[in-house]
């Protein structure tokens, strides 16, 4: 696996990388952000799997690199930031990271969020050619497998249409915008509204991953879907259990 090191601190990406090395990651290094899309953008190697960006850069905020990042292609992007409030963490997200880590950080659940970043976006673009054939495909919103050919009726909650094939979503006809783990969030809970979904079964469902060391990135996914779709009340936290679509009443 291909990783870039974002991090403009030379003794920190030393022992960084020798680490990733030692975990058998071929590691490339960027101590800027402009550096890093140079990478990502004209590196005459293959491509990058996962990219690891620090926040802390001497020429651009994190937070800018990661959004031109996303603009310019799809590899993954897992921030490394000292900024623990909520809202510097929704903000990420919302710029497209994938996941992030806090400062200070176990190394080796750094090596796990890595790795199963590394997981997830493999599952969602399989290689071409890769389909049914070949055995069962990954379970849809409604824990059922489907063809990829075969066409989702949208879901409907309220004002809320989500659309699994287009992967679009609107709130009464307007267009909302949301990341892709927002995108599965809300598709899982809108495939059965007024249903309790476990925070376990959403993490394993969504994220592929166990609950440990990912409930709080479900905790901010939640956050900014109700700032999004400027429906708060419309996932409803069931305390100590998980999260559940309430329908807006009529009228």
């Amino acid at each position: 696996m291909r990783l870039l090191l974002v991090e403009d601190d030379d003794h920190v990406a030393t022992a960084l990388s020798a680490v990733l090395a030692r975990h058998g990651f071929e590691v490339g290094q960027a101590h800027s952000g402009q550096e890093a899309l140079q990478e990502l953008l004209h590196s005459e190697l293959a491509p990058f799997d996962v990219v690891l960006l620090d926040l802390g850069l001497p020429d651009q905020d994190g937070f800018e690199v990661c959004g031109r990042i996303r603009k310019l292609t799809g590899t993954p992007v897992i921030m490394v930031t000292a900024r623990a409030d909520v809202r510097s963490r929704i903000h990420g997200l919302n710029l497209g990271a994938d996941d992030y880590v806090v400062k200070p950080y176990d190394t080796g659940e750094l090596l796990a969020r890595v790795h199963a970043v590394a997981r997830r976006t493999a599952a969602a673009d399989p290689e071409p050619g890769a389909g049914p054939a070949g055995g069962a495909g990954p379970a849809g919103p409604g824990g059922a497998a489907e063809r990829a050919d075969e066409p989702a009726a949208p879901l409907v909650v309220g004002p809320v249409t989500v659309e699994p094939n287009a992967r679009r979503v609107s709130v009464g006809g307007a267009e909302v915008q949301l990341t892709r783990k927002e995108f599965d969030l809300l598709a899982l809970l809108a495939a059965r509204p007024g249903v309790v979904f476990r925070r376990e079964q959403i993490i394993s469902e969504v994220w592929r991953s166990s609950w440990e060391g990912t409930g709080r990135t479900l905790e901010v996914h939640i956050a900014s879907l109700r700032g999004k779709l400027g429906l708060p009340a419309l996932i409803e936290t069931v305390r100590g259990v998980g999260y559940r679509l309430v329908p807006p009443p009529a009228g």
